[in-house]
C-alpha cells in the first residue's frame, strides 16, 4: 500500500499477479483482455476499494469515463425508472452516471454546451426528444457522442431507443372501439415533444378510419400534476356528457382522469373507459377495471447506456437503434 494508505493499480497487481498494464486494460475494459481476467481485478479492485484518479485518467486518457444523463427539472413519469436503468446499464463497465439537472424555463442548450466545452462527460443521455431538437443538431456538429429515449426528425443518423407511440396510439382506440366506445378524450403529452406528435397521430388515424371522435385536451398534458388534469377533465366531461373513454400517456394523468369521472359519478369500466400506458404494473391496482398497456423504461435505460458507450469507443459503427413496439392487447 501507498504511505496515504489509498490503493493504486499496483496494488491490484501485486495480488493478482498481473502486470500493471494488464491490471489498467482490464479496468478499462480493453477488449484484448480476457474476461476471467477482468473479473479477477474487478473483484480484487472492489474488495480493496480502489477508486480510479479521474485527474489521472483524463490526463492519459483524454476521457472522464462519465455519461451524462441530462434531465428536466420538471420531472415526467419515467424520471427515477430511466435513471435507475441507465445506471444498471453501467455496472461493469469503467463508466460512471452523473445527472445533470436543468430548468424548463433555461436555454435547453445550455447544460450541453457547459458539459460538451468542459470536457466534463464522455457521453450525453438526453430525454424529452424535440422533432428537429436544437441540442441534437448541436451534438451531431460538434460529432460528440450521446444517445437519446426518444427521436427526432434526424433519428436515422444517431442513436436512440424509443416507445412506438404511434402504435400505442392504433391499438388504443382499436380496442376501445371493440368495446363500443365512439366519443374519446386523450390527455396526450407535450405537443413540442416528439412523442406526443406520434401518439396522437397515432389516434387520430385510427379514430377516423373507425368513425369515432377524438378530442385531445389543449390545457394540460399527460406530463402536468394531477390537480390540473382533474380540474381541465372534469370541466371535459361536464362539458362532453357523450364521452365514454379517456387515453391517458402516462400513470399520474390516468389516476388524474379517474378522480374527474369519479367525482361526476361515473364508475370506470361502465359509462366510460380509461386507458393508459405504464411503466410498472400498477393501475390495475388501483382499479381494476382501467385498461393498459406496457412500456419497458428499464429495458431502455439500459440500451441507452450501451449505445452511449457504442458511440464513444466505436463512432464509426452505425448508431445502436430500437423501436419498442407495443403487444396489441
Amino acid at each position: 500500500m501507498p504511505a496515504d494508505g489509498k490503493p493504486t493499480l499496483k496494488t491490484i497487481a501485486l495480488m493478482s499477479g498481473l502486470a500493471v498494464p494488464t491490471v489498467s486494460r482490464a479496468l478499462n475494459d480493453a477488449p484484448d483482455i480476457g474476461k476471467k481476467t477482468k473479473e479477477l481485478v474487478r473483484k480484487i479492485a472492489d474488495e480493496i476499494g480502489y477508486v480510479p484518479n479521474r485527474a489521472g485518467v483524463r490526463l492519459r486518457t483524454g476521457r472522464t469515463n462519465v455519461i451524462s444523463l441530462v434531465m428536466s427539472t420538471q420531472h415526467d413519469n419515467h424520471t427515477a425508472h430511466l435513471i435507475s436503468s441507465v445506471a444498471s446499464g453501467l455496472v461493469g463497465t469503467r463508466f460512471h452516471l452523473n445527472v445533470t439537472p436543468y430548468s424548463p424555463q433555461d436555454d435547453l442548450l445550455k447544460p450541453i454546451r457547459y458539459i460538451v466545452e468542459t470536457g466534463s462527460a464522455d457521453a450525453i443521455i438526453l430525454n424529452q426528444i424535440e422533432p428537429e431538437d436544437v441540442r441534437i443538431a448541436y451534438l451531431m456538429e460538434r460529432k460528440f457522442p450521446f444517445a437519446t429515449h426518444g427521436r427526432s426528425n434526424w433519428a436515422d443518423s444517431h442513436p436512440y431507443y424509443d416507445f412506438d407511440n404511434g402504435a400505442f396510439g392504433q391499438f388504443a382506440i382499436d380496442l376501445l372501439a371493440s368495446r363500443g366506445r365512439k366519443s374519446i378524450l386523450a390527455v396526450a403529452p407535450p405537443q413540442r415533444q416528439s412523442y406526443g406528435v406520434h401518439l396522437v397521430n397515432g389516434l387520430q388515424g385510427a379514430a377516423d378510419a373507425n368513425n369515432q371522435t377524438l378530442n385531445v385536451l389543449d390545457n394540460v398534458s399527460s406530463d402536468d400534476p394531477p390537480g390540473p388534469v382533474i380540474e381541465q377533465v372534469t370541466a371535459y366531461l361536464r362539458a362532453h356528457p357523450e364521452t365514454d373513454a379517456i387515453v391517458a400517456a402516462s400513470t399520474t394523468s390516468a389516476m388524474a382522469s379517474v378522480g374527474a369521472l369519479e367525482s361526476l359519478g361515473m364508475t370506470v369500466g361502465q359509462e366510460i373507459d380509461v386507458l393508459s400506458k405504464e411503466a410498472t404494473p400498477f393501475l390495475q391496482l388501483f382499479r381494476a377495471n382501467i385498461l393498459s398497456m406496457s412500456e419497458s423504461v428499464g429495458e431502455a435505460g439500459d440500451f441507452l447506456a450501451k449505445a452511449a458507450i457504442q458511440a464513444i469507443r466505436e463512432p464509426d459503427l452505425p448508431p445502436m437503434q430500437f423501436l419498442e413496439v407495443p403487444e396489441a392487447p
